[in-house]
């Protein structure tokens, strides 16, 4: 079978747009002024999905929804899968929610801000992934050893990290609490930087830490 082609666009912080056959999700969408570095996020979509009620997360409103959506039909199957903003059973930061977004043919997982290893259930549902969209920043999320420890057990094709801090162009982006990239990145074998913010499914499947750089909003 052969595959078509799925588009993953990183539009800053955890924030994806995930398109296939014109159909758009955005995941995840920050608010204006809730992350360092960000300007205004503003996309079209016909989905929008959010894995917790927290701003720099759940800006729906940033999301213009087009009008045509309720016209299409989805290309893609969503699977929820209920875990912890933290390592308290969300004491702490309350709930997050893991969505595998399969088209058919590939499997997506965003795992929003999981502050908690998943469960052996969990684990088995995000084997297999083709891509992995992960935080690997820590404090309000998993440690990025543990991430890193998360994704050698899951093996993901293709590991994307989010939800870090970083510079670019001179500017400073993400939270200061958080780590930056590097550090994680300094556990992976096989990163590659890409001079553009998408890949592009299957032209981009292959074993890597794919780390992209912040571009267009994709609107």
């Amino acid at each position: 079978m052969q595959k078509e082609g799925t588009t993953l666009c990183w539009l800053g912080h955890s924030c994806f747009l995930i398109e296939k056959d014109g159909y758009r999700i955005v995941l995840d969408p920050y608010a204006d002024g809730t992350v360092s570095g960000y300007g205004p996020l503003r996309v079209d979509a016909d989905q929008v999905l959010c894995s917790h009620q927290h701003d720099d997360h759940n800006a729906v409103s940033c999301v213009t929804l087009r009008p045509d959506r309720d016209q299409k039909t989805s290309p893609f199957t969503i699977t929820q899968l209920e875990s912890w903003h933290d390592e308290a059973q969300g004491r702490k930061r309350g709930p997050n929610t893991i969505r595998i977004i399969d088209d058919g043919t590939y499997r997506i997982a965003h795992m929003g801000d999981i502050g908690c290893m998943p469960s052996p259930e969990q684990k088995e549902q995000l084997r297999g992934l083709d891509v992995c969209l992960v935080p690997v920043g820590g404090f309000f999320t998993m440690k990025p050893e543990l991430v890193h420890k998360l994704m050698e057990e899951l093996a993901p094709t293709v590991v994307v990290p989010m939800h870090y801090r970083f510079k670019q162009n001179g500017r400073s982006y993400g939270m200061m609490v958080i780590a930056p990239v590097d550090h994680y990145l300094k556990k992976c074998s096989s990163a590659i930087r890409y001079n553009r913010n998408y890949l592009t499914l299957p032209d981009d499947l292959k074993p890597q830490t794919a780390v992209l750089t912040l571009g267009s909003t994709g609107k």
